[in-house]
């Protein structure tokens, strides 16, 4: 049995100090959006609690779905590096970007500079996404949506040339029998995808992707809310899952900090997987099973 543990959005807190020049572009209105509303909704300590007690369940691997920052800047990408190896070692932990780790143009080069194997994998060829992480029989595929954009938007794009390879990937890892788990920060499915300003740009390619080529699992975080929604498989409907932000504090309007653990399993020729979801509640500071599921 595998077990996987999914985070996500951790917006690490608090926001280093910021030099003025750093916000002459879209910097600027998320500097103000941290200081009027995400500067009281994310805390470090409550990401920490709910690290340590997700470490507890001693996954095989741990999923970040991105955003592990709040503005790009180079000081808390270097606090992302130092943050990540609280969660384990790299052959134990793997991370995409979300919109905040492209928030300005070249951004998302840093993040993969700075939390190095983390962020990496197998390749299909010298682009960076998708990778793969491979443990026992699950196969872990690690995509990007995220993309620089305009201010007040926080959309994310799935352009052509990486639906290709994602579909080679789902085609190659399913022909070798593995458990297929996709990660992506945006959601795929059409309601949540359609958005023009925070939605997915490009969303149709990656359902076209799993529609051909199949997948079990699908993986993503950005909105902040826990959610199970599905797209179209070859042989059925693939689930699509959501986390909550690892860090939201309760009591501000946000689902506060969960994380979920799932159970993979290969029963004779079917597969077997079970969701749990952990955290906090609306109501106290105790870290508690809020959900269990069967997927499959």
């Amino acid at each position: 049995m595998v077990i996987l543990a999914h985070l996500s959005d951790v917006h690490l807190a608090p926001l280093p100090p910021v030099r003025p020049q750093e916000l002459l572009n879209k910097r600027m209105t998320g500097f103000v959006n941290w200081k009027l509303n995400r500067a009281q909704r994310m805390h470090r300590d409550t990401l920490q609690n709910l690290v340590l007690h997700m470490k507890g369940q001693r996954p095989h691997m741990t999923a970040v779905t991105g955003d592990l920052v709040n503005l790009a800047l180079d000081a808390e990408f270097d606090n992302a590096a130092k943050w990540i190896k609280t969660l384990g070692p790299p052959e134990r932990v793997c991370v995409i970007p979300g919109n905040h780790d492209a928030y300005v143009r070249g951004s998302r080069d840093y993040f993969r500079e700075a939390l190095g194997p983390y962020a990496t994998g197998e390749l299909i060829d010298q682009a960076p996404y998708p990778f793969v992480r491979r443990v026992g029989d699950v196969a872990i595929i690690g995509c990007s949506s995220a993309i620089a954009t305009p201010p007040f938007f926080a959309a994310g794009n799935f352009a052509a040339d990486q639906a290709k390879r994602l579909a080679q990937c789902l085609k190659i890892l399913g022909k070798a029998g593995f458990f297929r788990v996709v990660l992506i920060h945006h959601p795929p499915n059409k309601d949540l995808a359609s958005h023009p300003r925070v939605g997915l740009w490009g969303a149709a390619r990656f359902r076209e992707a799993v529609a051909k080529s199949g997948a079990e699992l699908i993986l993503h975080g950005h909105t902040h809310r826990a959610s199970i929604n599905e797209i179209p498989g070859p042989n059925g409907e693939v689930p699509v899952i959501s986390v909550t932000a690892g860090s939201a504090d309760a009591g501000h309007g946000e689902d506060p900090a969960r994380y979920n653990l799932f159970n993979i399993e290969r029963t004779g020729t079917k597969w077997s997987c079970t969701l749990r979801e952990y955290g906090y509640q609306r109501i106290g500071d105790d870290i508690v099973l809020r959900l269990q599921m069967r997927i499959y």
